[in-house]
């Protein structure tokens, strides 16, 4: 019986010495192993079953003496995410398994237990031989895949790997079996020809890295938004496709620091935008952007490219929606708003929780709904970029910024902006 993980042998002599463990395991081969009895005896009996960790440098093993009765602990609480413990009595160590399959290191610590209290065993168990190297093919973290005759048909994609790029394959969506690699952090499909993104890509808890560039991707759908790609995603790479908006739940993405939309047919971005604070890379050359979010001006970065958009000179005169008395609908999505009071489907209607998602915010930090004035302004992109890309062939580094006014006072007590 074999476990292919990461292992790492602590010895509990170490703080004694004032030593430290490294902290970091190695891909090994965890075996556990019965032997025939070399002496003369019943040759049908077998020895207590023991423990081998074989790793790449030492293919032979390490050979951990009898389980029998020679287990102190498990430590399992983590083992749902591939994590356990075994500490041995003699030798005094713990031996730290991790980067497993769940099932299979479940299997195994049962096996291991009934070792410890050496009852019979109906797993067949392996022989102590050295482990071959193509075992260790297993555990490859990163694999490249650049042609369409490299491509694994039949053959499964390592479990273990954490980089993986398969491009210029000819792909038109997503192969599932990429949905199960759940070490998986950098995700590579660019230059294929994807149109569409399974909302189970969102499975990949530990995804940092997505690059989907060179594609024809016409949207990014509301539900990759709100899967776990909230807490992990890192870079996205969208360039090269042919998405005209991204949704307000885009911003949701809110662990983002580089984000590349160029050469695509965006009209709009998410006027949200304000909200990915930790954006520091953006990236929206050649689209057909007329004018950015007010929101953006709340953006802090480090580099800034909207080259060859197709921006439309500020409106000299704004444009006036004010309602006199306002609304029972504008006063309540204010006072909801402005108070940050919860919302959601599970408290008000649908329609109402789309209507409050979409509200303006007023240069003076307050909300408005359908009351509002609009107002066009040239904005530096440098006060809000470190590093700004020419934004025409003119060395031009301004591009017009949407404003709004909750009412005439503030558009009035603001009005040197709109000149």
């Amino acid at each position: 019986m074999k476990l292919n993980c990461e292992v790492e042998v602590v010895s509990r002599h170490l703080p004694a010495l004032g030593l430290r463990n490294r902290g970091k395991g190695v891909r090994a081969v965890v075996s556990l192993c019965q032997q025939r009895p070399q002496a003369s005896g019943d040759p049908d009996s077998l020895h207590p079953a023991c423990l081998f960790v074989s790793t790449m440098k030492d293919k032979h093993g390490t050979r951990y003496k009898q389980l029998k009765e020679n287990i102190e602990q498990f430590f399992t609480k983590f083992v749902d995410e591939g994590k356990a413990t075994v500490r041995l009595k003699e030798p005094p160590v713990d031996i730290c398994l991790s980067k497993a399959n769940a099932s299979n290191l479940k299997d195994f610590l049962s096996a291991m237990r009934l070792a410890y209290r050496g009852c019979c065993i109906n797993t067949q168990l392996s022989t102590p031989t050295p482990v071959k190297t193509s075992e260790f093919e297993k555990f490859k973290t990163k694999m490249l895949i650049t042609t369409k005759k490299d491509y694994p048909v039949t053959k499964s994609f390592p479990h273990f790997l954490e980089h993986l790029q398969t491009s210029y394959c000819g792909l038109l969506r997503v192969d599932m079996r990429m949905l199960c690699l759940k070490n998986l952090r950098k995700l590579d499909l660019s230059h294929n020809h994807i149109k569409k993104l399974p909302a189970t890509i969102g499975d990949l808890i530990h995804l940092q890295e997505l690059n989907l560039s060179d594609n024809h991707l016409e949207s990014f759908s509301v539900a990759l938004c709100q899967c776990t790609l909230q807490k992990s995603l890192r870079s996205l790479d969208l360039s090269k496709n042919k998405i005209k908006a991204l949704p307000i739940q885009f911003c949701q993405l809110q662990e983002l620091t580089d984000l590349k939309l160029d050469d695509n047919q965006l009209i709009r971005f998410p006027f949200k935008i304000g909200q990915l604070t930790n954006l520091h890379f953006l990236s929206a050359a050649r689209n057909k952007l007329p004018f950015l979010p007010s929101e953006f001006k709340m953006l802090s970065l480090e580099y800034l490219d909207l080259f060859g958009n197709t921006f439309e000179p500020p409106e000299a005169l704004p444009t006036i929606k004010l309602q006199a008395p306002l609304t029972l609908l504008e006063l309540s999505a204010r006072t909801v708003l402005n108070n940050r009071i919860p919302y959601g489907p599970h408290i008000i209607p649908f329609h109402l929780c789309q209507d409050l998602d979409t509200a303006k915010t007023c240069v003076c930090g307050r909300f408005c709904l359908n009351s509002f004035i609009q107002g066009t302004t040239a904005m530096n992109l440098h006060s809000i970029a470190h590093t700004v890309v020419l934004v025409d062939n003119m060395g031009g580094t301004e591009a017009p910024i949407i404003s709004y006014f909750c009412s005439l006072a503030c558009y009035v007590n603001s009005s040197d902006m709109l000149k």
